[in-house]
């Protein structure tokens, strides 16, 4: 299942345009700012897709009856890009574990390149719900790379992935690729086109590089 959440008016169309804006994109802080925001909505639209068991909570004048998280979350972001939307969704499921895992692309002299995994911290899956974050979905290849290196170990009851920016080309990779796991895909917002370098257009960029500066 894909959700793409700016097909719907709300205050994330506002942050999708400022971090896609050559102008506000200069303004490092208000670019992570707005990941967070984008991270933290699209954390409260997933929660109403998750099982939740009712408790009694004592209060000062009686007791009520609440809902409470029936299974445990882990949240799990691309290294370096993927910081500011994880915190986003971690001030929402802020109970949540957490996984990190560092993926880049390495470059050919052919102008193509390989998707290199080198870092890895997270706790087991197993039975809990996984939501994998990386503001930008462009072929997918990294983005299933790095779920297949979380489930090594232990498979989760469910897994979203989200993205701010995602390519159509990124989200049919992983519903052809990963059909047959139990998987749902959130986008802010989705573009048509892939450059031959893998870039989305209009896109916005590198992500990481807005967000925390230029690297060599």
């Amino acid at each position: 299942m894909v959700h793409h959440l700016s097909k719907k008016v709300s205050i994330l169309n506002q942050y999708v345009s400022e971090i896609r804006n050559i102008e506000i994109q200069n303004d490092s802080l208000r670019f992570r700012t707005n990941l967070e925001r984008i991270g933290a909505i699209m954390a409260y639209e997933i929660s109403k897709k998750l099982k939740y068991t009712t408790q009694d909570v004592e209060t000062p004048l009686g007791t009520a009856k609440c809902d409470q998280l029936s299974s445990p979350v882990v949240l799990a972001s691309i290294l370096r890009a993927g910081i500011p939307m994880h915190q986003g969704l971690l001030r929402v499921f802020d109970k949540a574990e957490n996984a990190f895992i560092s993926a880049y692309r390495k470059h050919n002299k052919d102008g193509g390149f390989k998707i290199k995994l080198e870092y890895i911290s997270k706790p087991d899956l197993t039975d809990k719900i996984l939501i994998l974050c990386d503001p930008m979905l462009a072929t997918g290849a990294s983005m299933g790379l790095t779920y297949n290196s979380l489930i090594q170990d232990g498979k989760p009851k469910h897994t979203h992935i989200v993205s701010a920016i995602a390519s159509s080309e990124g989200v049919d990779y992983l519903l052809r690729n990963y059909s047959k796991s139990k998987m749902t895909i959130w986008a802010a917002a989705i573009d048509d086109e892939l450059t031959a370098q893998a870039y989305i257009v209009p896109g916005l960029g590198d992500a990481g590089d807005l967000a925390y500066g230029k690297k060599l």
